[in-house]
């Protein structure tokens, strides 16, 4: 709902075109630091969209280095995040892959680097100064577990923050340290040191994302949208691909029943585009030109249920409507307002959604499309809920709701009765999907610090998948999104993918504009 407006690599890789990637990837620059015994080299994959690193060097240590290093230019705050690992068992079990903030390609420069050991250990370290002597254990931070193979280094000011995760874990804080002395334009990229010079290691990054947060508290309904990708997600591998870039606001991917397109929204209108990526074609959508995220394709793929906000109606006028999926004049089917689309019943005869009628609490409530009647399904008194969706035999219908005081999802029987927790953590999850098969369950979940009504825009946030029968929530992917991320239905036919919105953050050109 919106309100308002170390691991050993097995190479196995999505084939996809990807319209307008670049060739070199966030990551322009490559060269050898400290002029290396043996060549080091990178090169990008811009069809699976993974970097490929070669590289030697005595190590990474005292007053100088030598190591290969894919890079670019950045200022400012940001996060790096990549899954990591080595092609091979190696030679010394002290070669390292991972990221590297820099003051310059001087061998002695001040560094800070999130690393990863072909032994597995996972370390912090820094050199304060340039041609100073990094010291162990002082200028260093010991992960007390091994074998991570999703790593992040945030810079936030003076402060550096190293975080890492395995497979399927939420990311743990390995540790952070103050560079006072780290100027604000520094070079950043992925590095790779044989620590033998010698010899010549390789590795690899896969799910490379460089973000630049915006600022704390800042508004994004009052202060301006930045720039989103449509990412597709193979839930079971990990392995992600941005399909589309833009520098504005692109929300919520449905996608379609034949498995070719997806259909968003952006600036109160409605696109289709190939899962091949491309270009964004507009859908004809009449007076419905104030569309938010919560839309979605019905079960036979004709409709078109959509939320569009009326001028000078209550709560803001969200309202409900249906229309053709190629595209043609809405159909009221809600009355009332603010009422916000979330599911359609497998037969296709209802739809669900969370409406509030002038008492200051949403409630999930169905209509029968044909009749437009509406019928309330909850009435939960001093909480929140949204997110509703039926699973594909119609037995349940999925929810978000702080019933037990945070956000958690929930399920219960389609006429509202026996609501029944599933999820249990200090997250706040919300907008419930579920797999084509009914197997699964994929939602997004919010860290703790956030008001548990509401799902901001701009956060760090994790997409997690958990069985419908019961278990532990796996985490498939870590991003900078939220609101607009996985508001609406998104997994593909075959229940393989899950399609999503990720936020950049200020792009270059963004900061220069704004």
């Amino acid at each position: 709902m919106i309100k308002f407006a170390s691991v050993f690599l097995p190479i196995v890789l999505l084939s996809s075109h990807l319209a307008g990637q670049s060739q070199t990837g966030l990551l322009p620059y490559a060269d050898d630091i400290g002029n290396p015994a043996m060549k080091g080299s990178s090169n990008y994959d811009s069809t699976n969209q993974t970097y490929r690193l070669k590289g030697a060097g005595y190590n990474i240590w005292f007053d100088r280095d030598e190591f290969h290093y894919r890079y670019d230019s950045m200022s400012g705050d940001f996060i790096l995040t990549a899954h990591l690992g080595f092609l091979d068992e190696g030679v010394d079990p002290h070669r390292k892959i991972g990221w590297m903030v820099r003051a310059s390609k001087d061998e002695q420069a001040a560094h800070i680097s999130a690393t990863l050991h072909g032994d597995g250990l996972t370390v912090l370290q820094w050199r304060a100064l340039r041609g100073a002597y990094m010291r162990d254990p002082e200028d260093e931070l010991f992960s007390p577990k091994a074998h991570y193979n999703i790593v992040q280094l945030e810079r936030r000011g003076d402060e550096f923050i190293m975080r890492a995760a395995h497979e399927g874990e939420p990311l743990q804080l390995i540790g952070a340290h103050q560079m006072p002395e780290m100027p604000d334009q520094v070079l950043a990229g992925l590095f790779l040191c044989s620590h033998n010079p010698d010899v010549v290691e390789e590795g690899m990054a896969w799910n490379v994302r460089m973000t630049r947060p915006v600022p704390q508290g800042y508004n994004a309904y009052s202060q301006g949208r930045y720039g989103s990708r449509i990412e597709l997600l193979d839930v079971e591998t990990g392995k992600r691909k941005i399909i589309h870039e833009s520098l504005h606001g692109i929300e919520a991917p449905n996608w379609n029943i034949d498995g070719k397109y997806l259909i968003v929204n952006m600036d109160g209108l409605l696109y289709r585009i190939s899962i091949d990526g491309g270009q964004l074609e507009k859908i004809e959508s009449g007076f419905a030109d104030r569309i938010n995220n919560d839309h979605g394709i019905s079960p036979d793929g004709t409709t078109l249920a959509i939320s569009h906000h009326r001028d000078g109606a209550p709560g803001g006028g969200s309202t409900i409507y249906t229309m053709p999926i190629e595209g043609g004049i809405p159909q009221q089917i809600t009355e009332e307002s603010p009422s916000y689309w979330h599911g359609w019943s497998p037969d296709g005869a209802h739809i669900v959604y969370v409406a509030e009628r002038g008492e200051g609490t949403y409630h999930i409530y169905r209509a029968n499309v044909a009749t437009e009647v509406e019928e309330q399904l909850t009435d939960y008194v001093g909480s929140h809920v949204d997110g509703p969706e039926y699973d594909p035999e119609g037995k349940y219908i999925y929810y978000n709701g702080t019933q037990s005081g945070t956000m958690q999802i929930w399920r219960m029987a389609t006429d509202g009765t026996m609501p029944e927790q599933l999820t249990f953590d200090q997250y706040n999850d919300w907008f419930p999907h579920i797999s084509p098969d009914g197997s699964n369950v994929v939602f997004i979940s919010f860290e703790d610090d956030v008001e548990v009504t509401d799902h901001p825009f701009y956060q760090r946030v994790m997409l997690r998948m958990m069985p419908t029968s019961g278990g532990a929530p796996r985490v498939i992917a870590h991003l900078y999104g939220g609101q607009g991320t996985i508001n609406v239905p998104s997994w593909s036919p075959d229940g393989r993918y899950v399609a999503f919105i990720s936020n950049p953050g200020i792009t270059k050109k963004e900061a220069t504009d704004k």
